[in-house]
């Protein structure tokens, strides 16, 4: 890919995550449905966060989590997102800075506070997620930092913000402004959930804004409403460029014009927290893309990251991406 001044940049929720570990009676206390993510209010987040344990608090959200992951194998990249000028938009705003991700979206001073995201991981690496996401959902075309899109190799856009009427006009906009920069566009699908609610319109950014496709079984086998991953892979294929397709241990697959590829899971010693899979797995892959290297490299690097991630608590990388992907020979 040609030279831009960022090789990707992400659009999405953003979102402080806050994470801690507990134990099954906790969940049981709170009513809580084990591995499962729910959408809370501000106050039901405020009560929960009060009686959690030790936290890490960060930035978070499955876009900003990407571009992290992205920052950690030395790409160069930006993120765009929705916070409050409160004290949880100051931390995901000092946070996603550390990185090296440039982050210039000027707090909000109207609408609802930032978004948190509870994380609570149980001891078999099981993660419940409860959701306020505030601030972000009110995300339009006016938060988009233009000059930011035309500066990239890819822009990629989390599902999760698919949402409001707002959000769908920015995604549409934000994809008319790359391509016509000469930029690629990424879409991660996000959920199952989030593509029945909106699967239409998520048929036709795919088919119209969309150059690569990020989804996981469920979610692919949801937007084209068929019951085999085979048959989504192929109706993938007649909308966009490319579906990158994870299959959690069964590894991914890459459908591009004329080929597929089937990428073998990375072995994980141990299976800590399973937060951030497919979002690490997304960082690796693009990494790749902007380095121009064959397919099937890209997929190896997208194993790479998410195995990294799973081994630990928290959505972000521990060890540095780029030098952990030079030992294994993945890149010289």
């Amino acid at each position: 890919m040609a030279d831009s001044a960022y090789d990707v940049v992400g659009i999405g929720n953003a979102i402080v995550d806050i994470i801690a570990r507990c134990d099954d009676a906790f969940l049981s206390k709170h009513d809580l449905a084990k591995g499962f993510m729910r959408l809370v209010d501000a106050e039901a987040a405020t009560r929960l966060y009060a009686a959690m344990g030790p936290a890490t608090e960060r930035s978070g959200g499955s876009a900003a989590n990407t571009i992290a992951g992205l920052a950690s194998f030395g790409a160069k990249t930006g993120f765009i997102g929705r916070v409050a000028a409160d004290q949880f938009g100051g931390i995901f705003h000092h946070d996603i800075r550390s990185l090296g991700v440039a982050y210039d979206t000027a707090p909000a001073t109207d609408g609802g506070p930032t978004a948190r995201c509870l994380i609570l991981v149980t001891p078999d690496g099981e993660r419940t997620m409860n959701t306020f996401l505030g601030a972000s959902v009110d995300f339009a075309p006016a938060d988009l930092d233009q000059d930011m899109l035309a500066a990239a190799k890819i822009v990629y856009l989390e599902g999760y913000l698919f949402d409001r009427p707002e959000a769908k006009a920015a995604f549409r906009l934000a994809a008319k402004l790359a391509k016509a920069a000469g930029a690629k566009v990424g879409l991660t699908l996000s959920d199952p959930f989030c593509v029945d609610r909106h699967r239409d319109d998520f048929r036709e950014l795919v088919r119209d804004g969309a150059d690569i496709v990020f989804a996981n079984e469920k979610e692919i086998t949801a937007l084209y409403e068929v019951n085999s991953f085979e048959q989504a892979a192929d109706a993938a294929l007649q909308d966009c460029e490319m579906a990158v397709l994870t299959r959690s241990e069964q590894g991914s697959v890459i459908v591009a014009k004329g080929e597929t590829i089937v990428i073998p899971a990375e072995p994980v010693g141990q299976v800590v927290d399973l937060t951030g899979a497919g979002d690490l797995y997304a960082a690796g892959f693009l990494f790749g893309l902007t380095r121009d290297l064959p397919l099937p490299a890209c997929g190896r690097l997208g194993s790479l990251a998410a195995a990294e991630v799973i081994g630990h608590i928290g959505a972000r990388p521990e060890t540095s991406l780029r030098k952990l992907a030079e030992a294994r020979g993945l890149l010289a």
